[in-house]
């Protein structure tokens, strides 16, 4: 097993298995030492774990944790691409789409659930750029979608 699947298995994290993109993209590309992923939604089994909206039906903590979801997901993505999640040199950037009321400021907040399990899944090559932004809606009424850069090695 990698040092990688060892430590998901430290913090109970089974990754799950990913599906098919819905529309006319593809889940990953891979160019030289870069892997760009394809936004993930906050679903589990198919479902969002939070739906809605930040600041209306949505707290903070839902938040974060919805967006730990996505960097799950986003995982299970890298070892499809690259079979091995040791292969990753270093988590370049994360981008951050959360579904939110138009007066909510916490979106940075919601976006260190995906943040941090990136750091804590691969230490300091885990430390990432990263942007976080309100939008007025996601597909199914998730709450939040991550996008992500991996240098791979």
């Amino acid at each position: 097993m990698s040092l990688v699947e060892n430590r998901l298995e430290e913090l109970g994290i089974e990754l799950p298995r990913s599906v098919a993109p819905i529309a006319n993209y593809v889940g990953f590309v891979r160019t030289g030492s870069l892997l760009f992923l394809s936004g993930q939604l906050c679903l589990a089994d198919g479902v969002p774990v939070a739906k809605g909206k930040l600041g209306t039906q949505v707290t903070v903590e839902e938040g974060q944790a919805a967006a730990r979801v996505c960097a799950i997901n986003l995982l299970a993505q890298v070892r499809i691409a690259l079979g091995d999640l040791d292969k990753v040199a270093r988590v370049v950037r994360l981008g951050g789409f959360i579904s939110a009321a138009p007066d909510f400021f916490g979106a940075s907040m919601v976006m260190n659930g995906a943040s941090d399990l990136m750091v804590a899944v691969f230490g300091d090559r885990g430390r990432h750029a990263r942007s976080a932004v309100t939008v007025p809606v996601l597909p199914v009424d998730a709450a939040i979608e991550v996008e992500a850069t991996f240098e791979i090695m």
